[in-house]
């Protein structure tokens, strides 16, 4: 006779295994909750733009943001973050022969922060007005994918010093970079961009690989998004920020 006990017994432990896993990711998936998201619906009604140039062309089509920056561009989400969260969104960089079809920059900010002026960001939006350097004077996270004409991917902890920026004409330091051409943008394909910030920890996560994951002893924990380009044409889709604890 063929004993059937250890057959019985290794089924057992694999249901038991599906059960603790359902189990596992069913309490993950209660831990997190949709905070914010715009399919760009109403237009630009959740953002607020610094532009260097007055040429800048936003529309949208189908729930999708079509950005065409001339020069210096950011595009602030108007609603403060802050605390341990997920913000996740679509990108294209669009290359089809157009004037300002240029396949760079497909950078973001995030948790930033205007030291001088801590209780109102926007104050000085339009002195920024999309002017790069400007940036240096915020506190905040910022991820250069595909910068310096596409060439360099960058992330930055900025901590505000715009007058050493002006002074000696000091950057922050580059905390990690990658030049290799799979770590560059590819035009014409949408990308998921999703950024994790819990307790110290800073993630940034670029079509599903881990590019950025960085222990910040002094974290920034409150501060608003951007998505920022320059001469470029952009379209953005399927915004989301998820509360994850």
């Amino acid at each position: 006779m063929i004993d059937a006990q250890p057959d019985i017994l290794n089924r057992m432990k694999k249901l038991l295994f599906i059960l603790v896993l359902v189990t596992v990711c069913t309490k993950m998936a209660n831990c997190q909750t949709l905070l914010y998201s715009d399919n760009f619906k109403n237009g630009l009604t959740n953002w607020i733009t610094e532009s260097e140039s007055d040429s800048l062309k936003c529309s949208v089509e189908n729930n999708i943001l079509d950005i065409i920056a001339h020069k210096g561009f950011t595009l602030w989400y108007r609603n403060i973050l802050e605390g341990d969260l997920k913000i996740t969104f679509d990108a294209l960089v669009v290359s089809e022969n157009g004037k300002y079809d240029r396949v760079s920059d497909l950078n973001c900010f995030w948790m930033a922060n205007d030291p001088e002026n801590p209780d109102d960001f926007f104050a000085r939006s339009k002195w920024r007005n999309g002017v790069f350097g400007k940036y240096y004077s915020l506190t905040m996270y910022y991820v250069g994918y595909g910068g310096n004409s596409n060439t360099t991917t960058r992330f930055r902890r900025y901590n505000g010093d715009y007058q050493s920026f002006l002074n000696k004409t000091m950057r922050p330091d580059i905390i990690k970079e990658y030049t290799d051409t799979a770590h560059l943008i590819k035009p014409n394909c949408w990308n998921r961009i999703e950024i994790i910030a819990v307790q110290n920890k800073v993630k940034y996560i670029f079509n599903n690989e881990l590019l950025f994951d960085y222990n910040d002893l002094q974290p920034y924990k409150k501060g608003y998004f951007g998505i920022r380009t320059t001469t470029n044409h952009l379209k953005i889709r399927n915004f989301q920020v998820i509360k994850t604890k």
